[in-house]
């Protein structure tokens, strides 16, 4: 089986990070290919980040159908691209978020989410609401670190939080924690142990997704919402980019 994990932002450092925590959980056989887009974002950080890393992501599925995998796992937690990405792919593609919250679903009766800076809150909310997650999540606590702090040498981020996870779990009373972030993904087992409770890292979580998936023989279905591109002519810088 060969999954690819698409960080959907530039910075590589991140990527490599996120690769590790993949193929830490990947079953044996699996192979894990770990990418970020050639272009776009260095981190996401709002919808207009989002909007451009889309298109990275897009491209890496297209590219990943050429190059014989078999699912694919998006590793931002606003989950950029997803639908579009489905559209294109045969097999699973599954987000972080998403993995993460339905992971969630089924260990515990309500969860918190733990992420960046505050004004990506509505993107958090927004997805609780797409996934149907309302009745489930307990509360959205927003650290206020970019993304990019999570990977500076020395820096407090990581100390930040797993105190923020601690008060998710005590103040708010949820059962677990989601690591709101794929930059998050090598905090999962030191969370844990911290806290006393369960962190999801919603990289892990999508890889073991992906592989009960494409071990059902199930890819994304094609009949209707996630029905292959229309073919047509797109123009200008986005010409390459056309449905074939």
């Amino acid at each position: 089986m060969k999954i690819k994990v698409i960080n959907p932002n530039t910075t590589w450092s991140m990527t490599e990070k996120i690769g590790a925590a993949a193929r830490a959980v990947a079953s044996p056989g699996t192979e894990i290919v770990a990418v970020s887009p050639s272009m776009g974002p260095v981190s996401i950080e709002g919808f207009h980040d989002e909007a451009f890393a889309a298109i990275g992501v897009i491209d890496e599925v297209r590219k990943g159908e050429a190059e014989g995998c078999d699912g694919y796992v998006i590793a931002c937690f606003g989950d950029p691209g997803l639908a579009a990405a489905r559209e294109v792919a045969s097999g699973p593609v599954v987000g972080i978020a998403e993995a993460a919250m339905h992971a969630a679903s089924l260990i515990g009766t309500g969860f918190s989410i733990v992420s960046m800076l505050e004004r990506s809150r509505m993107t958090m909310e927004h997805l609780v609401q797409a996934y149907g997650m309302e009745h489930r999540c307990r509360s959205i606590r927003m650290t206020d670190i970019p993304v990019l702090g999570l990977e500076e040498e020395g820096s407090n981020a990581q100390a930040h939080v797993i105190e923020a996870c601690r008060q998710a779990i005590e103040e708010d009373h949820a059962d677990c924690v989601l690591l709101g972030c794929g930059g998050m993904s090598d905090l999962m087992r030191r969370v844990s142990a911290e806290i006393g409770a369960p962190a999801i890292d919603g990289v892990s979580a999508g890889v073991k997704f992906v592989e009960a998936l494409v071990g059902l023989g199930l890819g994304t279905a094609k009949r209707q919402g996630f029905a292959r591109p229309l073919v047509k002519e797109y123009t200008g810088a986005l010409a390459g980019f056309a449905p074939t």
